[in-house]
């Protein structure tokens, strides 16, 4: 039976109420800076990006695209590295060296290696283009640092309301709250999403008026970190389901006599790259009326034909009620940002704490994270790139592959370790994933794949994998042993 009206915008009114006749209710008051561009757009609240010609754009990989996923190191760290030798990172040569040699073939005099990274989050290679370098040293040259402060005394300004606006027409959202970091960006929403219990209640909510709070069981640490901070409060109480069993999940929410529903996911799921059911999800908000919230930091500007996300890609960004995420990963910036209504922006700003008591995000990162906003929609062949590693990296392996994020389990913890050290002898940067981040015995290789790669890059780690991954196009005596 589908649940008809939503009494969660219900909730949201009465927490807003609330919140106003306490005189609690905190405002966002743009400081317009001295010199600013788009003057237009600050004033009428619009993106300006869908008319600004005169940010570069490339039709093809460049020489800083290869930038963002060849990294160097000195011989020293290589060698601790290889040997997993502890290290707070005081290697002190790696002040000393000077590049000045093309590192072909990974190694110069004997002090430096070149790697190239199959282990980051820089997807669209963004993080060296020249337009976001250039946004951000022009805004730095301009105005500093700009105002140091959180949002909510002297930190916002036309530059963030700006970014703001583009990600909100991005999402397709009505609105958008920029947060320091992608983690603070979670913690808030989830604490803010506990408050309506207790503001609807007076107090400590009874039992009965909590926040039903429906996780993932693989959810990303900061959702989980939110939700414990909530619980501690008192304001939620949590329900895991087991990953992406709508079976399981469905079942919960039928026993569950709470009203206030939230289901909360990642939309990619970054150490296992599969997607969660988005058409599933969709189907069961309708049927029980819950708030439905995703983590979209590893599909934002990836996925979808505007790069919008997974709700863009499986069609259901109507659906969604609040969509977190992140300008530090394909954006090739930093921070983080929540997608949603304004009454839901309202209410995180006067309740989400680790937004209330941040530092706003600083003026050369907000231009630059505008300009990657512009470039990751209009240098299209970016998103097409990745599709063709991913494509390339299943027919050499014909190991099943959803997204740029491939998971390789190998077991042991020493067995992970084994592995990304012959991968790091062979020039690869791919890092062993071990507890707490996965559970015991569930030990793997993450591999990422970016714009910046080349199917050479493909074919040379997909050899060097070879010893260490049973390939599934291979016959079973093909299969090297561990």
């Amino acid at each position: 039976m589908e649940i008809t009206g939503f009494q969660w915008e219900e909730w949201l009114d009465g927490a807003i109420s609330k919140l106003q006749s306490f005189k609690l209710l905190r405002s966002l008051r743009p400081i317009c800076l001295q010199n600013s561009i788009e003057e237009e757009s600050f004033l009428t609240g619009t993106c300006p990006l869908e008319h600004r010609e005169n940010i570069e754009l490339f039709d093809g990989r460049s020489k800083w695209d290869r930038d963002s996923v060849e990294v160097i190191v000195s011989e020293s760290t290589f060698q601790k590295w290889l040997h997993d030798v502890p290290s707070s990172g005081d290697d002190n040569d790696s002040m000393k060296v000077n590049v000045t040699d093309d590192l072909e073939g990974g190694l110069t005099d004997g002090n430096l290696r070149k790697l190239i990274i199959f282990s980051g989050n820089d997807y669209l290679s963004l993080s060296s283009h020249p337009a976001i370098c250039n946004a951000a040293s022009k805004a730095a040259q301009e105005y500093g640092m700009g105002p140091r402060g959180s949002a909510l005394i002297c930190g916002y300004t036309n530059h963030h309301r700006l970014l703001e606006s583009c990600l909100a027409n991005l999402k397709r959202k009505e609105e958008c709250l920029l947060c320091p970091t992608g983690f603070s960006a979670n913690m808030a929403l989830i604490s803010a999403i506990g408050s309506v219990a207790s503001l609807l209640s007076d107090g400590k909510p009874s039992k009965d008026d909590q926040v039903a709070i429906f996780s993932d069981s693989l959810n990303h640490a900061s959702i989980i970190d939110g939700i414990r901070l909530a619980e501690k409060q008192g304001n939620v109480v949590t329900f895991v389901y087991r990953h992406c069993d709508m079976t399981h999940l469905d079942s919960l929410l039928l026993r569950c006599p709470l009203k206030k529903k939230v289901v909360v996911t990642d939309s990619l799921f970054s150490m296992d790259g599969d997607f969660a059911p988005m058409s599933e999800l969709v189907k069961l908000r309708k049927k029980h009326g819950f708030l439905f919230v995703i983590d979209d930091a590893h599909a934002t500007f990836v996925c979808g034909e505007n790069g919008g996300g997974a709700a863009e890609m499986f069609n259901c960004e109507n659906d969604v009620d609040i969509c977190i995420g992140t300008l530090s990963k394909a954006a090739g910036c930093h921070g983080g940002f929540i997608a949603c209504s304004k009454k839901w922006k309202l209410l995180i700003q006067s309740r989400g704490r680790s937004f209330i008591f941040s530092t706003s995000t600083t003026i050369p990162v907000a231009a630059a994270s505008l300009a990657a906003i512009m470039v990751s929609k209009r240098e299209v062949w970016r998103r097409n790139e990745i599709q063709k590693r991913v494509n390339e990296f299943h027919a050499l392996t014909g190991i099943p592959v959803q997204s740029h994020i491939i998971s390789m389990v190998v077991g042991s913890e020493e067995k992970a370790l084994q592995a990304s050290q012959h991968l790091l002898k062979s020039g690869f940067h791919v890092t062993a994933i071990r507890p707490p981040t996965v559970p015991p015995n569930s030990c793997r290789l993450r591999v990422t794949l970016c714009a910046g790669h080349t199917n050479a890059d493909i074919r040379k780690l997909t050899s060097a994998l070879r010893k260490w991954v049973h390939f599934q196009n291979e016959e079973p005596s093909c299969r090297p042993r561990l």
